[in-house]
C-alpha cells in the first residue's frame, strides 16, 4: 500500500506538489494523470526516495520512507520515463548488475533474473547489446529491471512513451500481467492505455488533487445529458412531434445531414431518460429513428475538462453557439 500524506515540494516560491494526500491500496492498478507540469513526476520521485520532500510523508506498506529509507526502497520497483539501462551492457549481463544493486542474494540471482526475462518476454534479446535493441524492448528491459528483488509496489513512468501500436499493446499485456503481482502507480498521457488497465485513476493539477475515482465514474460524472437521434422524414413535423416530448431542455441540430433526414441532439432536464417518450412521439408522427444513441464522454474529454476548468461540450458535431437556444426561441427568430 502507498499512503501520501500533505506532500508538498516547494522549488523557491513555486510549489511543484502542494499539500497532495492519496492511497494506493494493495493489488490495484491506480492511473497518476495529469497535464505537462502538473507534479506527477515530482511526486514519483518522492514516493521513490529520489527527492526528499518539503514537508509531508510517504508510507509504504505502513512505513515511513524518511525514517526507513532503505526497507521502503526494497519493496519499489521504478520505471522513470527514461530509463537508466547501460547501452554497452548485454541485456543478461545489465539484470545481474541490477540484482547486485538490490542485493539480491548470489544464489537467488539466476533464478531470479531468468524468471523476470521470461514474464517481460526478453528471453530472445538476453545476449545483444542493449543499444541495439528497439524501443519497445528497452523499455520492456526497463520494467525487468524495476522487478529485480521482487518489490511490491512498482512505479511505472510514462511506460509506453515512443512506442508503436503494436508494442503499446505489448505493455499493455505486461502490466495486466503484472498486476495479479503487483500494486502498481502508473503514469501516463496515453488515455486508451489507463482505461485498458487501471483500476482506479488520480488526476492532479498545479500539484493539487482533482480527481480520484475510477475510469467510468470519471466519465459518467462528467457526462453530457446529449441524446443523438437521426430522423427520416419533414423538418416541420419532426420538430412538432418534438415539442409534444415534456423534460427536453434544448435542440442542436447537426450541420450535415443526409437527403430527407434530420440529425439532431436532445439535452434533457436532470439528464432525464428521453428515449422512450421520443420514440413514440416521432412514431406517432410517422418519422421513422434510424439511429438514436446517448452520447458518451470519453476518459480524454473527462480529462480535458477536469484539467483546463472550461465548459464542458461533448459531441465533435455540434457548435457551441447552438447550444444555448431553447428550441421554441430559435422557432420565433
Amino acid at each position: 500500500m502507498i499512503e501520501v500524506k500533505n506532500l508538498v515540494k516547494q522549488y523557491g516560491n513555486h510549489a511543484a506538489v502542494d499539500d497532495l494526500s492519496f492511497t494506493v491500496e494493495t493489488g490495484k492498478v491506480v492511473g497518476f494523470l495529469g497535464p505537462n507540469g502538473a507534479g506527477k513526476s515530482t511526486t514519483m520521485n518522492m514516493i521513490t526516495g529520489y527527492i526528499a520532500p518539503t514537508s509531508g510523508i510517504v508510507l509504504i506498506d505502513g512505513v515511513d520512507m524518511e525514517e526507513e529509507p532503505e526497507q521502503v526502497r526494497k519493496n519499489i520497483g521504478y520505471l522513470p520515463e527514461n530509463p537508466p539501462l547501460y547501452p554497452d551492457m548485454r541485456v543478461r549481463e545489465y539484470l545481474y548488475f541490477v540484482a547486485e544493486l538490490k542485493k539480491v542474494p548470489r544464489k537467488d540471482r539466476d533464478v531470479m533474473v531468468n524468471e523476470i526475462m521470461n514474464r517481460t518476454k526478453i528471453v530472445d534479446v538476453s545476449e545483444r547489446l542493449i543499444r541495439h535493441l528497439s524501443k519497445g524492448y528497452k523499455q520492456r528491459v526497463g520494467v525487468a529491471g524495476a522487478m529485480m528483488g521482487y518489490p511490491e509496489i512498482l512505479i511505472l513512468d510514462e511506460p509506453t512513451v515512443g512506442l508503436d501500436p503494436n508494442q503499446i499493446i505489448q505493455m499493455r499485456e505486461l502490466i495486466r500481467d503484472l498486476s495479479e503481482s503487483h500494486t502498481i502507480l502508473l503514469s501516463s498521457h496515453i488515455m486508451q492505455e489507463i482505461s485498458a488497465v487501471c483500476d482506479e485513476i488520480i488526476i492532479i493539477n498545479e500539484g493539487k488533487m482533482i480527481a480520484c475515482d475510477t475510469p467510468d465514474n470519471l466519465t459518467m460524472h462528467m457526462a453530457s445529458n446529449g441524446l443523438h437521434l437521426v430522423i427520416k422524414g419533414d423538418v416541420p413535423v419532426i420538430k412538432g412531434a418534438l415539442r409534444t416530448v415534456s423534460g427536453i431542455k434544448n435542440v442542436v441540430y447537426d450541420e450535415q445531414m443526409e437527403e430527407e433526414t434530420l440529425g439532431l441532439t436532445l439535452y434533457s432536464i436532470d439528464k432525464k431518460d428521453l428515449r422512450e417518450d421520443v420514440f413514440f412521439a416521432l412514431a406517432e408522427a410517422g418519422c421513422p429513428i434510424l439511429e438514436m444513441h446517448r452520447q458518451e464522454t470519453t476518459l480524454e474529454e473527462a480529462f480535458i475538462a477536469l484539467t483546463k476548468g472550461g465548459s464542458r461540450q461533448f459531441g465533435g458535431k455540434k457548435t457551441a453557439e447552438k447550444q444555448t437556444k431553447p428550441e421554441d426561441e430559435k422557432e420565433e427568430e
